[in-house]
């Protein structure tokens, strides 16, 4: 392996760790093994503390592939509790409001979820990664200031309904780069004359890279050591 002219290696992140975080490690763990004290490293598509599952992270020259990377397909299994909303669409932020459920049947909930498959429009998340004047919609959302993003046009492929525990459901979905679940979650619950918000989160699959082709962190440095590791010095 040379991790200077480029590798991509697949993730699972785990659940607590920012996007940012696992790249440090990785690039840590990398830099050490070299003993060099930089290496490029990063990611290919955004995850929330919140959520786990696939995260490619590429090395070296390798980044020029993030961008290539970011547009493949993504799945993922969310879970959504009916009933409640968050600021923040899922459980970073308290429960701020509640509504009826007792009108939620799973004929309702499967007539709806068919509403989102195809060509939407979605509002982002204020606690998100996009940027308003410059600055991170979430550092503005948790000052406590006022945050207005604009709709973007994304395809949801497929949207499937695994698990109808109500108020709680389960969904598989399908869909394109920049689709935020949080907010997918919010829509439904408003389509559904409720609300909702994310209680959990797995990406499975970004492109063909699956879960189970992931390896863990904590795996990483036995995982380096038993690699063959090739040293350019630029």
């Amino acid at each position: 392996m040379n991790f200077k002219e480029g590798e991509v290696l697949y993730f699972d992140k785990p659940l607590r760790w920012t996007s940012f975080a696992l790249v440090n490690k990785v690039r840590y763990h990398i830099s050490r093994k070299l003993g060099v004290k930089k290496i490029k490293v990063g990611h290919a598509g955004t995850l929330d503390p919140l959520a786990t599952g696939v995260m490619i992270i590429c090395t070296g020259k390798a980044t020029k592939r993030i961008e290539e990377f970011q547009y493949h397909t993504k799945e993922y299994i969310a879970t959504l509790q009916l009933g409640a909303t968050t600021p923040s669409y899922d459980l970073e932020k308290e429960i701020d409001a509640t509504y009826p459920t007792e009108h939620i049947t799973r004929q309702l909930v499967e007539d709806t979820l068919k509403n989102f498959v195809g060509t939407i429009e979605q509002i982002p998340p204020a606690f998100s990664a996009c940027k308003v004047d410059g600055k991170r919609a979430y550092d503005l959302a948790r000052k406590g200031d006022e945050v207005e993003l604009k709709p973007k046009t994304l395809v949801i492929d497929e949207i499937e309904l695994l698990e109808c525990n109500l108020p709680e459901i389960k969904i598989r979905v399908v869909c394109s780069k920049g689709t935020y679940i949080r907010a997918l979650a919010r829509d439904i619950g408003e389509a559904l004359n409720s609300g909702a918000h994310l209680t959990g989160l797995i990406r499975t699959r970004v492109g063909d890279v699956r879960l189970e082709d992931c390896m863990q962190v904590d795996d990483f440095e036995a995982w380096l050591d038993q690699q063959d590791i090739e040293i350019t010095n630029d």
